[in-house]
């Protein structure tokens, strides 16, 4: 179950739909990174959603494989901790040289299978952190300091463990973000808190 939750997170969904629907390597354009986000940017809003449902979606189907074998009652078996395979896939894809994306996405995934409330709990948190500050690195880091400090409302002490260390994971995934927002030249989604009066200026 770990080796195929890794490969299903290694499916490096953005590279393969800019390079052979969009003819566009998409390394190569904008932050060069292969999510949801330079997706968007560079690809577009249609392929932007396309690989932000992909993303999340093998995180989903990686964590649903106990299910699937019939083992999800077995501790060592538990849907967070084999999704956490395809986390680390969709970091260090074998497809794409050990390169990959920031995990967000495909971590939403993963909690998804595991806990549906949680996950909308993420979502509220994520949404509201990029309308405010408009920055997806802020709200994916910021955010995961956040539901780190949630999780333990849940009283599940796997949960929480693996709540700290996704936000290891994705902090560390961001450090390229991090030296931008300090130098200014951090990219800004083009809606948000303040945008329409930025925009007019």
């Amino acid at each position: 179950m770990l080796v195929c939750a890794y490969l299903l997170g290694s499916i490096p969904s953005g590279l393969w739909l800019g390079r052979y629907v969009y003819h566009k390597d998409i390394r190569t354009l904008g932050s060069g990174n292969i999510g949801t986000t330079n997706t968007f940017r560079v690809l577009g809003k249609k392929a932007g959603l396309i690989v932000l449902f992909m993303d999340m979606f093998k995180g989903t189907l990686a964590a649903a494989l106990p299910y699937f074998f019939g083992s999800f009652s077995h501790p060592y078996y538990s849907p967070i901790l084999i999704g956490l395979a395809a986390v680390v896939g969709h970091g260090f894809s074998i497809f794409d040289h050990f390169h990959g994306g920031k995990a967000v996405a495909t971590s939403a995934g993963m909690v998804l299978a595991y806990n549906p409330l949680f996950f909308l709990l993420c979502w509220l948190v994520f949404g509201s952190l990029v309308y405010f500050t408009r920055m997806v690195s802020v709200a994916s880091t910021l955010g995961m300091v956040i539901i780190f400090g949630l999780s333990f409302f849940f009283h599940d002490p796997l949960l929480s463990s693996v709540a700290f260390i996704l936000m290891c994971f994705i902090i560390y995934m961001h450090r390229d973000n991090f030296k931008r927002i300090r130098n200014g030249t951090e990219n800004k989604v083009p809606f948000g808190f303040g945008y329409h009066k930025n925009s007019s200026k």
